[in-house]
């Protein structure tokens, strides 16, 4: 019921996390705004907003942080078992412009030594393009 709960405050805009979905190419970029904590079932709408995601063959995830001024342990917790799951189904997860309490969880939990994180979105999306692709100044 939480979720069906955020689901509809995302639709009043009165919200703890907004969720809005952007294609580039073959990635799927995720602008978050707000928090997500288990609070309020934010973790719970990003959960289900990333599963439905890798149900219908994503396999390239950016997670634009750049808004999202707050996560706790079960958003974390979620961050990681969409990064893991898409490394076994050879896709990837990377992170753009985590900063405030954001970027100081991410660090406590050690995040950013293993999921890549960019401060630039060209640089980001770059990433995910084989080497063979990318562009020779």
């Amino acid at each position: 019921m939480k979720s069906l709960a955020a689901e509809h405050e995302l639709h009043e805009g009165v919200v703890g996390l907004q969720i809005s979905l952007r294609k580039y190419d073959d990635v799927t970029i995720l602008d978050l705004r707000g928090r997500s904590t288990i609070n309020g079932g934010e973790s719970e709408l990003l959960s289900s907003r990333l599963q439905e995601l890798l149900a219908n063959g994503v396999r390239k995830v950016l997670l634009n942080l750049a808004n999202l001024t707050q996560v706790d342990s079960s958003g974390i917790s979620i961050i990681i078992e969409t990064y893991a799951s898409l490394k076994r189904q050879t896709g990837d997860l990377k992170l753009l412009c985590p900063c405030g309490r954001v970027l100081e969880v991410l660090d406590v939990f050690r995040l950013l030594d293993t999921i890549p994180s960019f401060e630039d979105e060209t640089k980001a999306l770059a990433s995910f393009r084989p080497l063979s692709y990318s562009a020779t100044p």
